[in-house]
């Protein structure tokens, strides 16, 4: 399970470290090997362990080439993603098309979200949970059934 937000830096190649506490785990999971794509929501990147992109591989090709919205969620997903591994030193390559997307510059947060990383930009990244902590969450018939039992 991939969890936290962690602030770490982009290098001047556009290389992440990914922190040493989730390296041993995605190097037995995934062979150290990711696939990093845009989001279609969010002004991030994601970044999937390979074992966890061929998931979402296998429900894209599934979707129609002939249907105009979900050929270009197939477009933007696959025509972005990117395959990159983690290197001697624990880093990872962001493309560069990758980094102008999500206005990647040099501090970047890396945040878990269960089976996959959100590459953020830092600044971007804090604007997001500020935006978020004041829209708050739904109450009464505006929550989904989800979060009708959840409390923490």
């Amino acid at each position: 399970m991939l969890r936290s937000a962690n602030a770490i830096n982009i290098d001047t190649k556009g290389r992440i470290a990914m922190p040493t506490r989730y390296r041993d785990g995605l190097i037995e999971s995934c062979q150290g090997q990711f696939v990093c794509t845009i989001d279609l929501q969010s002004p991030c990147l994601l970044l999937y362990p390979l074992n966890e992109w061929l998931v979402i591989e296998k429900k894209l090709s599934t979707l129609s080439s002939t249907n105009d919205v979900e050929r270009r969620v197939q477009r933007l997903i696959l025509g972005h993603a990117t395959e990159t591994e983690l290197d001697k030193g624990g880093r990872l390559l962001i493309a560069p098309t990758l980094r102008k997307h999500a206005k990647l510059q040099k501090k970047v947060m890396l945040v878990g979200q269960f089976n996959k990383f959100e590459l953020w930009d830092e600044d971007m990244w804090q604007q997001q949970v500020e935006a978020d902590l004041l829209e708050g969450l739904p109450t009464g018939d505006q929550l989904t059934e989800s979060l009708k039992g959840f409390s923490l």
